[in-house]
């Protein structure tokens, strides 16, 4: 099922021993276009201070309560490092976060997310045998480590989803609106499709676009270009907020545009899980 990420927005976190704060942002990768934690804001219990949950530790939410619980303690959130959400997160950052913890590294391309996979493969009764992960973490950290030094002046891919809100959008003739919202897979956390509405161009319409068809991102403009016409977008299928989106309305998406659904991928993870070889 698709959420709309705004309405995650004050969302309370539940540890294993009491709630630990409620969300206030998203960093979302830009590569992958993934949620890649969660920003908490943790109130007067640890006066305040803003910590990142990954979307790992997120399990059985609690959609009509509002409640995500994870499965973290609030002894670890208050003993996480110390990170400044007003700034970009380094990779720096992001190794002594994802170590703490015990996750593993996604850039390498064997880790959250990557290809199929789901958030929550990494939970302790999904993981593998310990002497696995002893030798997967020692490879991911070889391969991090190459990494950071290598991409040490790069450009962060993580984007607050509300600094994102409000970017413009331009087809190859034009532009067509700007970011409303973001919808995500409440499963895997993707970003299956940005909305855009339209008011500036054409009058009292949202219309969705996936990541996939965009052909550039400038920040520096606060732009996004995508692989459509304005024709093409005024064609599609509107986009209501107020209704659930189904997979046939997806489909008939997909097909105004001419492009292959993501859904292929879940199917095929979905057969990989049950057959037992993750």
């Amino acid at each position: 099922m698709l959420r709309n990420l705004q309405d995650l927005d004050g969302y309370m976190i539940g540890a294993t021993d009491g709630n630990v704060g409620h969300v206030k942002d998203f960093y979302l990768d830009d590569i992958a276009w993934v949620v890649r934690y969660l920003v908490v804001e943790t109130g007067d219990w640890l006066a305040s201070r803003k910590v990142l949950i990954s979307p790992i530790a997120i399990h059985h939410p609690d959609w009509d309560k509002k409640i995500l619980p994870v499965s973290i303690s609030q002894e670890q959130v208050k003993s996480s490092p110390d990170i400044d959400t007003d700034k970009p997160v380094s990779r720096q950052h992001e190794m002594q976060y994802l170590s703490y913890y015990g996750y593993p590294y996604y850039w390498d391309g064997v880790g959250i997310l990557a290809g199929s996979m789901t958030p929550d493969m990494f939970l302790p009764e999904n993981a593998s045998p310990p002497a696995d992960r002893v030798l997967r973490k020692n490879s991911e950290l070889a391969v991090a480590e190459a990494d950071q030094a290598q991409h040490r002046d790069d450009d962060p891919h993580l984007r607050s989803s509300a600094s994102l809100t409000g970017y413009h959008v331009h087809a190859t003739d034009g532009e067509i609106g700007h970011v409303q919202g973001f919808l995500i897979d409440e499963r895997s956390w993707a970003i299956r499709y940005i909305i855009v509405d339209t008011s500036n161009w054409w009058l009292g319409h949202q219309v969705l676009i996936a990541p996939q068809w965009f052909k550039d991102v400038s920040w520096d403009e606060e732009k996004i270009s995508v692989d459509l016409s304005r024709q093409s977008v005024a064609d599609a299928p509107p986009y209501d907020p107020s209704l659930v989106l189904n997979r046939v309305q997806e489909s008939g998406l997909y097909a105004h545009y001419k492009r292959v659904g993501y859904w292929p991928e879940e199917i095929a993870r979905e057969s990989v899980v049950s057959r037992g070889l993750l």
